[in-house]
């Protein structure tokens, strides 16, 4: 197995294209079975243009991929500007299958056409508009569920039918797209959510749907006052913009650390009823903590978890980073790509910066926001 990635900003999307294929081919020194390319939404006037010229430099590879509001290779993370970046393999001993799902779940397995008992590993790429992760996210786990699954949400587009996403020599204007691996190939996931916890874990006593009512018997809304009155200035006013609720996927340890929780956003309050509304279903009877993000925060919860996967020793990364990251989170250029290295070494890797992040938390698959996805690949069999 050998991965290389390289990224290209000529503004004509077909220089771009040629300039980043023969850095990937003097890289790999033959022609690839699997070409993955995320294409800056400047270039949207062009998309039509993309898989034959993606397919006149790899004639015989798998190509996937889709547009981006920022993409990011090669060490680089370009946001809002021209840019092209590949990620190509030669992946002996691995099966690869690529995918369109319409709209209707009843067509889904024989669109995928893997059997579960491979145990795929999956890259899994949407249209935002026309394709609910909701759906099929939680389809996936339960139709693949010893499988792993890592993607994002296609990004650089405003209106419905303008994203794309690229599957061999078509492209999708709906849906969702993917990869199915099969054979001596792993992904291992890393999804930073980027929040620190503050104040204590508290039970859900009352809840329904998306509706956080009680906490530990007392009002959502009054607990998190109270809380806020116990922080300091910095953290009071990082929660005017900032604040989110974790809640714990396993609800029988004693003590909850860094990873057991699942983030998400509060998105409403009702004073008169004292409740709060979440992004995600609640579940009444388990755990909850309030959670606040910053960069600062962000930065130390992705080396932290960097520092956890060393182990892997990952040939290639795909990263899927939040278009709520990059520069308006760090204030600078290429942050998390710049730690991933710091830890990993010089391992290629591409991504964007997309509408939502598709990874596992606590062996269960999720659609994220606010996060930085990562898909650690290496030979399952050295």
């Amino acid at each position: 197995m050998r991965w290389a990635s390289a990224i290209a900003t000529p503004s004509r999307l077909e220089d771009a294209i040629d300039e980043a294929a023969e850095s990937i081919l003097a890289s790999l020194g033959d022609s690839p079975d699997l070409v993955i390319a995320f294409v800056s939404g400047t270039h949207s006037d062009h998309y039509s243009s993309l898989p034959a010229s993606l397919r006149k430099s790899f004639p015989h590879a798998t190509i996937f991929g889709c547009c981006a509001g920022g993409v990011i290779g090669n060490g680089q993370e370009v946001e809002g500007e021209d840019a092209v970046t590949l990620m190509a393999a030669l992946l002996p001993g691995v099966s690869i299958q690529s995918f369109h799902l319409g709209a209707d779940p009843v067509a889904w397995p024989a669109q995928v056409g893997v059997d579960p008992d491979q145990a795929p590993e999956f890259v899994v790429l949407t249209d935002p508009l026309s394709c609910d992760p909701a759906v099929l996210v939680p389809w996936l786990d339960a139709a693949f569920p010893d499988s792993t699954k890592i993607g994002g949400v296609a990004s650089g587009c405003h209106v419905a039918g303008e994203c794309v996403l690229l599957e061999g020599d078509e492209l999708h204007r709906t849906g969702a797209i993917g990869l199915a691996l099969v054979g001596n190939i792993e992904i291992d996931t890393i999804v930073a959510q980027g929040c620190k916890p503050v104040g204590s874990p508290m039970f859900i006593t009352r809840a329904k749907g998306q509706v956080l009512y009680e906490l530990d018997g007392q009002a959502s809304v009054l607990t998190l006052e109270r809380l806020l009155a116990t922080l300091d200035d910095d953290d009071r006013e990082l929660a005017r913009n900032s604040l989110f609720v974790g809640m714990v996927m396993h609800d029988k340890r004693e003590v909850y650390e860094h990873g057991d929780f699942l983030i998400r956003q509060i998105v409403g309050a009702d004073a008169e009823g004292q409740a709060l509304a979440v992004s995600d279903e609640v579940r009444e009877g388990s755990i909850a903590q309030f959670h606040l993000r910053d960069g600062h925060t962000s930065a130390a919860d992705l080396k932290e978890l960097l520092s956890k996967h060393q182990y892997c020793k990952p040939e290639g990364a795909l990263l899927f980073s939040c278009m709520g990251r990059g520069q308006g989170l760090y204030g600078e250029a290429n942050h998390d790509t710049k730690l991933f290295h710091s830890q990993m070494g010089d391992v290629p890797m591409s991504g964007f910066f997309g509408n939502g992040e598709i990874g596992p938390v606590q062996g269960q698959t999720f659609l994220h926001s606010y996060t930085s996805a990562f898909g650690l690949l290496r030979p399952k069999h050295p």
